[in-house]
């Protein structure tokens, strides 16, 4: 049932609901998913003849939009791009369901509509995605190709060994002021989702690196408003995408293969490396940012599952150097073991 008399068609909610995500502080990123995702829903219900008014679209509605995306080709609705043979990943459609229940939430909470229908609707859970992290070998090999001796080349070492060393978000890393720098105190502050700032450590070899960019190698910022640590040699601000693309070169240079060389897999090497150097989780949670340990705790899984791998290397019994005779392990006499096995007794034995 309607609470209000106006028009509650998606294609006015859909424009309404976009600019309050802005007011919010939500990302470009998500307010794009949001967009997407609504707009998506918008045109099945058309081209289906379905009711496209929030206040008649119901559960059985949303059940059949699920098996539409179920069963959607990816790039089916891409502008330039040509739909591919496989369907749309089960991450990608349970990051549009659930945007789209925001929406819903965001209806009921404006009083524009009274239920909101995914009280009874499951949403198809998303596969768990293992993303390798660098091992270390391929850090190197990544930084070996970087030119430090150039302004842009020593810019792009720091922000590498900054994502490296801290997990922050590429955007987080592009919105760095200046004045967020406290390398005295060997911190960053930086801005995460929903505009929540937090404050991430540094180490002495990230705070150096700063200091030497700042000092030596950084542009002259073009807009004194907007100071951002890092910039472009014409001294505009380095965006995210921008900072995607040269990371992704210098991982085509290194000839890296088997791991996205992406400012993503910096966050998730950083998050394993710090648990395996004996890092706790709730610090961890911290500093990622993460409002809930349920991220953390797949990165505490990654970190342990290589825990056997790690005993095959340093076992101590096998990396003793026995000798042979009394003490050597092959002259032990081996004698047969024997186990005594209780006997049940019951009813009939």
């Amino acid at each position: 049932m309607l609470l209000m008399d106006h028009l509650t068609t998606l294609d006015t909610l859909i424009e309404a609901y976009r600019l309050n995500a802005r007011i919010e502080g939500k990302s470009p990123k998500t307010v794009a998913i949001y967009t997407t995702a609504l707009t998506i829903l918008n045109n099945f219900l058309k081209q289906d003849g379905l009711p496209t008014d929030v206040g008649e679209i119901g559960v059985l509605e949303i059940r059949r939009f699920i098996l539409y995306l179920q069963q959607t080709k990816t790039y089916k609705e891409h502008p330039y791009t040509r739909p591919q043979q496989k369907g749309l990943t089960g991450h990608t459609i349970n990051c549009y369901l659930r945007a789209i229940r925001a929406f819903w939430s965001w209806l009921v909470s404006e009083e524009i509509i009274e239920t909101n229908p995914f009280h009874r609707i499951k949403i198809p859970k998303s596969p768990n995605k293992v993303i390798l992290p660098f091992t270390d070998d391929q850090i190197m090999s990544l930084l070996a190709t970087i030119d430090t001796h150039s302004a842009t080349g020593f810019r792009d070492w720091t922000m590498i060994l900054t994502l490296l060393d801290t997990g922050i978000r590429v955007t987080e890393l592009s919105k760095i002021e200046l004045k967020d720098a406290n390398v005295n105190q060997r911190s960053l502050k930086v801005w995460g989702k929903g505009a929540k700032e937090r404050v991430v450590p540094i180490g002495g070899t990230v705070q150096r690196a700063i200091v030497k960019y700042v000092n030596r190698y950084r542009s002259n910022p073009v807009n004194q408003l907007s100071d951002r640590l890092f910039l472009t040699r014409a001294g505009e601000p380095l965006t995210a995408n921008r900072i995607e693309t040269i990371i992704e070169n210098y991982g085509r240079k290194a000839g890296i293969e088997g791991v996205r060389c992406s400012p993503h897999t910096f966050r998730h090497t950083f998050a394993i490396n710090y648990l395996r150097n004996g890092g706790d989780v709730f610090s961890l949670q911290r500093i990622l940012g993460h409002s809930t340990l349920d991220m953390v705790k797949n990165y505490l899984n990654l970190a342990q599952s290589d825990l056997q791998a790690a005993h095959l290397r340093c076992s101590p019994v096998d990396n003793m150097q026995l000798k042979a005779g009394r003490a050597s392990i092959h002259n032990i006499k081996r004698v047969p073991i024997e186990i005594a096995i209780p006997v049940l007794v019951g009813d009939g034995q």
